[in-house]
């Protein structure tokens, strides 16, 4: 289909039918001329009287008739003394309504807006306004029109007017001056927007380019763009090579500036068997980390006697025997301020936690019990009997400008005697800072987890940091249960995780392998497995039980295209459903949907009960599409949030498939497995073992033989650059 053409259209807002102030998007009316036209899309902080230039096409909704539908906007102030007037009169200025707007314009005439913006203490020479009256209007009018003026210097640049609103939210009316002197600022963790845009306007302030500035924010952004890769530091070696490209400066210059630019604090150098640079934020996080369980582990034990009679005690209540290993655990959880429970599926993990959990309760101790995602909280509360939140829900996570804030602090902590964490191979390094600094002194911290998983998918590696250091004390649970042994899931897992190929000949159980040796048989098989096969002989969902992992997202067997080709079997377009497009897919009511990326801001409701906070790898079902108010609904485990459909092209995908790292935390009574060609740096043991354990009853893996082989011998495991366990052991070593 071809591109509409674009055309610009001038003209006065009229009246305003919906304006959404959080994403700017708004439905006005323009008076363009003699017409009056309907103009939809993204216009944040629009009013009525103001003038805009638009560009865009014109469209038939089918619900809303003729529209103008608005690509890009630039807004100017109106022109004309009944424009002003009316531009006043609609509320723009907090504390002037019709009548006063009427005199001012009355006063000043079309220079109205001018003055009121460099001489704003004229306005008490407006009748009704007094001089103390004209100076809170003042702080008013360099509000408003501060953001119009952002706007205006931004868009020059291609910077969107949402994006300037989310800049003066943070900096207010000191924005402008603020962008003039760093506009690297733009391209930092906080924004995120093209290195190349802050370098245009750098070039308009003048700024040279091998300036410190300039160098500072260039290794800032590579090393917030490895935060996705999980790395929270990088070798200044590797650092230098892509900055020689960013910056298009020689690696001597950039080691040049580098000392003034540690010395400032905009980044940390650490000094190991080599030299790396970390941002100070991710920096300071380890290292309050290392500094607080450095504390914890120097702590002496308690004594083990009276633990080992309430373990007794336990037993008889419960009317089981724990394993010698399991009674280790159990005393080390009590004995120790801070403990790490480790072992594969099928080891007694949870019966050894709910020993913990009911030794600490015997105890008296008050005990919260959270893991990172929703789900995963869904299924420790499901086999521990007791409540258990997410861990942004434990900490009370609260509205931030896109960055958490946690009601939960040093000033506010937990009031928990215990705390217990787990799938605590998700957590990320900023999630367990936050955690750490919301726990009293004295509370004891119990961290849950399968070492063989994959790493979190946010910046660090703290599990597996945590157990190499070998400082904190910790038991792994190795072999394998009786009853566990009888699932072909558990002993395949194992085999994985110790070089061997499971056994892929069987016919029975829950574990299957079907050969297929191209990718459109493996793509036919999967689509009918999920589709048709498995509800028929098992009666299960095929978006609540069963879930497609992928070890890659693009290609015939990938997340985009059997998202796309399970959609059309599964959620296919019919008469009065409602969809959108955006992106890759078009999105219809009833599909299985994830989130991508952690949503702080994002409200959510379940009955009478109100929250905070949506969560990369949370997966939903859109329940409802609205056109005409361009947003959808979209129920996370029965609580229900509302998406702009702005921000839903750019946080949800399609679920039907997903990767494996983004189904981490997750469990699903069936899991379907293609496992054909691809990257082979995509095809490696953890990723397999974590993908297959994700299933509670079922483990298909459609494809060929020799590539499953391939995936249980490459054991090569993602590096990631942390300072965590460098820093763990130092502290310790102090005490």
């Amino acid at each position: 289909m071809a591109e509409k053409e674009l055309i610009n259209l001038c003209g006065s807002v009229e009246h305003i039918v919906f304006a959404n102030k959080e994403n700017g998007f708004a439905v006005i009316e323009v008076a363009t001329g003699d017409e009056l036209v309907c103009a939809v899309g993204n216009i944040p902080d629009v009013q009525e009287g103001t003038e805009l230039s638009m560009m865009g096409y014109y469209t038939t909704h089918a619900t809303y008739g003729y529209q103008f539908r608005v690509e890009t906007c630039e807004q100017k102030m109106p022109a004309t003394e009944n424009a002003i007037c009316k531009y006043l009169a609609s509320g723009t200025i907090k504390g002037i309504g019709p009548a006063i707007a009427r005199r001012i314009v009355e006063r000043f005439g079309k220079d109205t807006l001018q003055i009121m913006e460099e001489q704003p203490e004229r306005l008490a020479e407006v009748k009704g306004i007094t001089l103390k009256k004209s100076r809170e209007l003042a702080e008013e009018v360099r509000q408003v029109f501060g953001v119009r003026n952002l706007m205006i210097f931004l868009s020059a640049y291609g910077v969107p007017p949402a994006m300037s609103v989310k800049v003066w939210k943070k900096w207010g009316v000191l924005s402008a001056e603020l962008l003039r002197e760093n506009p690297y600022l733009l391209c930092g963790s906080l924004f995120q927007l093209d290195f190349s845009l802050a370098d245009r306007i750098a070039e308009d302030q003048n700024i040279p380019r091998d300036s410190e500035l300039r160098i500072s924010a260039g290794l800032g952004c590579i090393l917030v763009h490895n935060i996705g890769n999980g790395h929270t530091c990088l070798p200044c070696s590797k650092l230098y090579q892509a900055a020689e490209k960013l910056l298009e400066l020689p690696a001597q210059t950039i080691e040049e500036k580098l000392e003034t630019i540690v010395r400032q604090g905009d980044l940390v150098r650490l000094r190991k068997k080599k030299e790396y640079l970390a941002l100070p934020e991710l920096f300071a996080a380890e290292q309050y980390i290392a500094s607080r369980i450095s504390l914890m582990v120097s702590v002496p034990p308690m004594e083990a006697p009276q633990i080992d009679f309430v373990i007794r005690q336990v037993e008889e209540e419960k009317k089981l025997r724990y394993e010698d290993l399991q009674k280790k655990a159990i005393r080390e959880a009590l004995m120790n301020e801070i403990f790490i429970l480790t072992g594969g599926p099928g080891t007694g993990k949870t019966t050894t936690l709910n020993g913990i959990i009911d030794v600490l309760e015997y105890c008296g101790k008050d005990i919260a019990i959270a893991a990172p995602t929703g789900r995963a909280a869904k299924r420790i509360s499901e086999v521990t009997g007791r409540e258990a939140k997410t861990i942004h829900r434990l900490l009370e996570v609260e509205m931030g400008d896109g960055n958490p804030r946690f009601a939960k602090n040093e000033q506010e902590p937990l009031l928990n005697d215990a705390v217990v964490i787990d799938e605590m191979s998700m957590v990320d390094v900023l999630l367990f800072d936050a955690l750490l600094r919301a726990m009293k002194p004295g509370a004891k911290l119990i961290l849950v987890g399968d070492y063989n998983q994959l790493p979190s998918v946010g910046a660090g590696n703290v599990l597996h940091d945590l157990l190499a250091s070998e400082v904190v004390p910790t038991v792994r649970l190795e072999q394998i249960f009786r009853q566990a042994a009888q699932s072909n899931i558990v002993l395949n897992a194992h085999r994985i995780v110790e070089g061997t190929v499971p056994d892929l000949s069987r016919k029975d159980g829950d574990f299957f392998f079907l050969p297929r040796q191209n990718a459109p048989a493996v793509s036919q098989t999967v689509i009918d497995l999920v589709c048709r096969r498995l509800p028929n002989r098992y009666q299960y969902s095929p978006l609540d039980d069963i879930q497609v992992l992928c070890p890659q997202r693009r290609g015939e067997l990938g997340v985009e295209e059997l998202n796309s080709r399970l959609q059309e079997q599964l959620n296919p377009p019919a008469p009065g459903k409602t969809e959108f497009k955006a992106g890759l897919y078009t999105y219809r009511v009833g599909d299985k949907v994830m989130q991508i990326k952690n949503n702080y801001d994002m409200e959510w409701q379940k009955d009478t009960e109100r929250g905070m906070g949506v969560f990369n790898g949370d997966i939903g079902t859109i329940r409802m599409i609205d056109r005409g108010s361009q947003t959808l609904a979209v129920e996370f485990e029965d609580r229900l949030s509302y998406y702009p459909f702005d921000m839903a092209a750019d946080q949800l995908e399609l679920a039907y498939a997903i990767t494996v790292h983004k189904s981490q935390g997750n469990e699903f009574e069936a899991v379907v497995i293609p496992v054909l060609g691809g990257y082979d740096r995509l095809y490696y043991r953890n990723l397999l073992y974590t993908a297959i354990t994700r299933a509670k009853q079922i483990v298909i893996l459609v494809g060929r033989k020799e590539r499953v082989a391939f995936m249980v011998n490459n054991n090569l495991k993602g590096i990631r650059f942390t300072n965590l366990k460098h820093l763990l052991v130092g502290m310790v070593e102090e005490f």
